[in-house]
């Protein structure tokens, strides 16, 4: 689970504006990063642009997804994941877009024409913060939760389940051993018979 970008964009025109950004890109090689960053922005400000207002949606590019949700005021979050639950994703751009919108009045937003207009130094915490996607939702964290006691369920089964078929052998192995013993008594029987001593 890793978040690879956040973002809040002015999406009320084309091409939409960046108004702030923060990249976690410490996975990518150190000669890569610029590409990855320039994509990153490039691909979260097409999303944003085709986010309607008071939508949600999650766009898959290759192992990556991005989540967007816009708001009615004409700004967009936008998150880049991988491998990152889309309800904790959609649970941080709320959190995001509603602090965002709490310190920033709707006329500075309006004014801003160039991409980091609008300095929101949040924007870096919510990256570093919710990296692990448990912190970001409640509902994520139980779901891990219910995900953990049900590999520990199949594991059971899976044993009881061996234990099962270990005692069939054996059940099978004992009843060819009863009909071999029963086979045995009766040829001792038939071998006894002939030498009765009196």
């Amino acid at each position: 689970m890793k978040l690879y970008y956040i973002g809040i964009y002015k999406n009320t025109e084309q091409p939409a504006v960046q108004l702030c950004g923060a990249h976690e890109l410490s996975d990518f090689s150190r000669f890569t990063r610029d590409q990855y960053k320039n994509f990153m922005t490039m691909i979260s400000r097409t999303v944003a642009e085709r986010t309607k207002p008071g939508q949600r949606q999650s766009v898959e590019e290759q192992d990556y997804i991005i989540h967007a949700y816009a708001r009615s005021e004409g700004v967009c979050g936008v998150v880049i994941t991988k491998d990152y639950p889309p309800i904790a994703a959609h649970s941080v751009l709320s959190k995001l877009m509603d602090q965002f919108l709490s310190e920033k009045p709707i006329a500075t937003i309006n004014a801003a024409k160039n991409d980091g207009d609008i300095p929101f130094p949040a924007i870096e915490q919510y990256l570093r913060d919710y990296q692990d996607a448990n912190n970001a939702s409640s509902i994520a964290k139980i779901q891990q939760e219910l995900d953990e006691t049900k590999i520990v369920l199949h594991k059971a089964i899976d044993s009881v389940l061996q234990r099962g078929e270990k005692l069939d052998d054996l059940v099978a192995k004992s009843s060819d051993l009863s009909a071999q013993s029963k086979m045995f008594y009766q040829s001792a029987k038939k071998q006894n018979s002939c030498c009765l001593v009196m």
